[in-house]
């Protein structure tokens, strides 16, 4: 009988993005040495650089301290270029302690963890690997900030009512995907149309509504009693023009 062995976890492509190169290089060559099947590349210390050799070498995480040779706070352009490209890596920001406005604008700006460096350096391969596996990483501290922020959000207002009626009846089709939780392909498909034409009704939308998300769209649709959500057969509509 043939013995299974334990397939080895794939390797982790890791960037470093400290405030100079030298500084990278020794976070980069510190994490190559732990017992992690980590890919390490250190960055150069500028954001305008970290962005350009991110998108060169399209790391699984990219470890970004939130202070780079340009100045304070220019970790969180990274941030929001990466955000703004839509791009895979994910992200973790490196700051000098717990303070609340860093924590928070931290994953404002799509960071998908925060390791403070007041912290054992022994826990950041941990931190690496929670966030390359799809999960959240914040200590207990910081995630009081995020819930603080949560509970003081003031509630959904709908800034327009009577608004489905300036809707056509494909835009009806489209919330009425939306609120049953099919996402942009799901509804391309629904409809046989492309994605991008979705992406272009859901604009559309949200203007002709005055809101912003798919949850406000969500709300607004379930709320209103203008809106007849008797369920519809989308395929009905399938050769109406676009």
């Amino acid at each position: 009988m043939r013995e299974w062995k334990q397939q080895p976890s794939p390797c982790i492509r890791v960037a470093v993005a400290e405030a100079t190169r030298m500084s990278s290089q020794l976070v980069a060559g510190a994490l190559r040495r732990c017992r992690n099947r980590f890919d390490v590349y250190a960055l150069t210390g500028s954001s305008s650089g970290t962005i350009r050799e991110l998108q060169s070498y399209r790391p699984d995480v990219a470890v970004i301290s939130a202070h780079l040779e340009d100045g304070q706070f220019s970790g969180f352009k990274v941030l929001h270029q990466l955000r703004a490209s839509e791009s895979k890596t994910s992200a973790v920001i490196l700051v000098d302690d717990d303070e609340r406005d860093l924590v928070v604008g931290a994953f404002r700006a799509g960071a998908r963890g925060v390791f403070s460096r007041t912290r054992s350096f022994k826990t950041l391969p941990k931190c690496i690997r929670c966030v390359h596996e799809g999960q959240i990483w914040v200590s207990n501290p910081e995630l009081e900030f995020l819930l603080e922020v949560i509970t003081k959000l003031k509630p959904i207002q709908i800034q327009r009512s009577g608004g489905m009626a300036l809707l056509t009846q494909r835009e009806q089709d489209v919330v009425r995907l939306v609120a049953d939780g099919m996402r942009n392909q799901e509804i391309s498909r629904t409809l046989n149309i492309r994605e991008h034409t979705v992406r272009n009704y859901m604009f559309r939308i949200f203007e002709k509504l005055g809101i912003s998300s798919r949850v406000e769209l969500v709300l607004y649709a379930l709320s209103g009693p203008e809106w007849d959500q008797t369920p519809r057969d989308p395929n009905v509509e399938a050769n109406r023009s676009s």
